[in-house]
């Protein structure tokens, strides 16, 4: 069938006559996804934001970047998580450089962290002076998610399937699994105003007038962006019966500082006040001030770890816990929340070394409670992130009952981040893949669909 689309999961059916070229295509609309021979986006499209959608890297990792003094700034704005390969490359010429909001000037050194040591030869500061045993970050290994780009999707299409496989009696829930399960986030969230658009009705309406249950709530799930659906997350964590604290802390550790940053204007927007007040209000003490540590996106974000002072952190936190009558909870807060991720785990390696146990059995002698958990849950996802989440699913599924909610929120946050990375770790630490347990555990079509997010069995 000459220009018609090749059948594929998630395709469109093939038509009589196909689609042939238009002469020239559609010029691509502002913002909007151009491709050849497809509809503009809706006038406007949807602009890039801080903390919105993954990059697709082509081959070899990374986006190019153009030559030095075309460009002003780099700034990483990816959708969720800090995998390597799950970023795009904002390009702002003239821009201001990323860094801590009132930070010093791109080249300058950073002021020295609370109880560091004072810049100097024998000893620079954090971020002053030249590192004295520096480690080479990892080398990125390319795009890690397990869902990718559909080749040649078009949303005016997409939403005509969705609008047949709800129409007349009964519902069409396999036409919506293979649509759904073969989109990236990019290519679904401009659905709802493509449909609406299209048909002057909220698509996300009358996908619940004609779902139920958990696949309901995945396939919602899965048509927003990765900022509003932490936003959702952590309210109903907070507002809920009782507060969720692991789910707070899951997402509050595992984020970077610019999509933590647009999850708090998002929420703002959303729900009238800002997390940290939500978070205040239903939380206290020490884990109170963890959440709150946490919830500023103001890590620090550089790959380079100096060894000396990766020690230095090391004795602070057995100087705050074993080896002190009482513990400094301070400490611990002021090292896990501030120092960058590749530094901590540096921190981590050194304390095992010098004391002979790991961190988190430190944790659980000195501290209890949800402060316990949460510092638990911290060191976990920072020293091994694809593993921390395997952990998480494994205890969404053991036992009686499923935690769905937990369930979605990790195969839906992680399908395009490090997903890939995720299943190694799970077939590793529980001897079964991640495919098969979740084969056993759920049914119907919210195992269908849960599937596709997966992407694989191995």
């Amino acid at each position: 069938m000459t220009g018609g689309f090749p059948p594929a999961a998630g395709g469109y059916p093939p038509a009589a006559g196909g689609y042939p070229p238009a002469a020239g295509g559609y010029p691509p609309a502002a913002g909007g996804y151009p491709q050849a021979g497809g509809y503009p986006a809706p006038g406007g499209g949807f602009p890039p934001q801080a903390g919105g959608y993954p990059g697709q890297p082509g081959p070899g990792g990374f986006p190019s970047v153009p030559p030095a003094g075309e460009v002003a700034s780099v700034q990483i704005c990816g959708g969720w998580g800090a995998a390597p390969g799950g970023y795009a490359l904002c390009l702002q010429p003239g821009g201001a450089q990323p860094g801590y909001p009132g930070g010093p000037a791109p080249g300058q050194p950073m002021p020295n962290y609370p109880g560091a040591p004072a810049t100097g030869p024998s000893m620079p500061g954090y971020g002053g002076g030249v590192p004295s045993n520096p480690q080479a970050p990892q080398v990125p290994r390319g795009y890690r998610g397990s869902i990718k780009d559909f080749p040649g999707a078009d949303p005016l299409k997409d939403v005509e399937v969705l609008r047949k496989a709800m129409k007349g009696f009964g519902t069409d829930e396999n036409a919506i699994i293979e649509l759904l399960g073969n989109r990236t986030i990019k290519q679904r969230v401009p659905l709802v105003a493509a449909y609406k658009t299209t048909y002057g009705k909220d698509l996300v309406k009358d996908l619940k007038s004609e779902l139920t249950g958990d696949f309901e709530d995945l396939v919602i799930a899965m048509l927003k962006t990765p900022s509003q659906f932490d936003a959702s997350e952590l309210r109903a964590a907070i507002k809920g019966a009782g507060t969720d604290e692991a789910c707070l802390i899951e997402i509050l550790s595992s984020r970077s500082n610019a999509e933590i940053l647009e999850i708090n204007r998002v929420y703002k927007s959303e729900y009238g006040k800002t997390l940290e007040d939500a978070i205040s209000s239903d939380t206290s003490g020490h884990f109170r001030r963890l959440l709150v540590s946490l919830c500023q996106g103001n890590r620090d974000e550089r790959e380079a770890v100096d060894i000396s002072l990766a020690k230095q952190d090391a004795q602070k936190l057995h100087a705050a816990g074993e080896n002190k009558v009482g513990t400094d909870e301070s400490q611990f807060n002021a090292i896990l929340c501030a120092r960058s991720k590749p530094h901590l785990r540096a921190v981590f390696h050194e304390y095992q070394q010098m004391t002979g146990r790991e961190i988190e059995k430190s944790i659980c002698r000195e501290m209890s409670g949800n402060l316990e958990s949460g510092m638990v849950a911290v060191v976990k996802c920072i020293k091994n992130t694809p593993a921390y989440f395997a952990e998480r699913l494994q205890k969404s599924m053991k036992g009686a009952g499923t935690k769905d909610r937990t369930l979605i929120r990790i195969m839906v946050s992680r399908s395009e981040v490090d997903m890939l990375d995720i299943r190694q770790e799970y077939l590793k630490a529980y001897g079964k893949s991640l495919y098969t347990t979740i084969s056993g555990d759920t049914s119907g079509d919210y195992k269908k669909l849960l599937l596709k997010l997966c992407g694989g069995n191995d």
